[in-house]
């Protein structure tokens, strides 16, 4: 399975931005797929997944102010990033698990700055 992000950039704080993620490969119709973020010197952590059914699960540092959402098909994840903060700068990674195995796209930067 491969990951393909797209959407990131540099905002300034208060903006909005929003980043897609495609799967291609081998792809089930059970899966969970979504967002982390790791900012320098700091650990990844959870930003938003979905799962197949639909439920969607946030870190508690961006509820209320991204969103994530599924394309038609099974394989495209959306976050729609609003009201963002210089805190939530750091590379995005696009996560997708399935079948037992987790799966990581290369990344894409996000700055929030003025």
């Amino acid at each position: 399975v491969q990951l393909v992000e797209s959407g990131g950039g540099l905002v300034q704080p208060g903006g909005s931005l929003r980043l897609s993620c495609a799967a291609s490969g081998t792809i089930y119709s059970i899966f969970d797929m979504g967002w982390f973020r790791q900012a320098p010197g700091k650990q990844r952590e959870l930003v938003a997944t979905i799962a197949n059914t639909g439920i969607p699960n946030y870190g508690a540092s961006v509820k209320g102010r991204f969103t994530i959402s599924r394309g038609n098909a099974e394989n495209t994840v959306f976050l729609q990033m609003n009201s963002l903060r210089p805190e939530d700068t750091a590379v995005y990674y696009c996560y997708r698990s399935q079948s037992g195995r987790d799966y990581w796209g290369q990344g894409t930067q996000v700055t929030v700055s003025s």
